[in-house]
């Protein structure tokens, strides 16, 4: 995970895929579809609900490492500023940034 940034209504997320046990990267679908399963069950669990969470619609997007720029950084990061949530990035209490917050993986190891 390089960012992520909660809103009231979506989120955003830059990720690296990683590869399965068969060797083979992972599909966007298949992340995807685990993300909103295990998160979806978790806030209605949270919030005491059941039922749809999130849209079947997506806009999931793969960026290529050619693609991979400042830009497309600093765009999720400003999604909370840019909706009139906060008045900068850093005021945001659900935005994680790795080169921030630091990585997981990084801590594991």
């Amino acid at each position: 995970m390089d960012v992520a940034v909660i809103m009231p209504d979506h989120v955003h997320l830059i990720f690296t895929l990683l590869q399965g046990e068969d060797e083979l990267p992972c599909s966007l679908a298949e992340v995807m579809k685990g993300i909103k399963g295990v998160s979806s069950r978790r806030i209605n669990q949270l919030l005491g609900r059941r039922g749809l969470l999130w849209q079947d619609e997506s806009f999931d997007h793969v960026v290529r490492d050619s693609e991979r720029s400042l830009a497309k950084f600093e765009y999720v990061c400003n999604n909370p500023v840019r909706a009139g949530l906060v008045s900068c990035a850093d005021e945001y209490p659900w935005l994680w940034r790795s080169w921030v917050e630091g990585r997981r993986d990084a801590d594991m190891q």
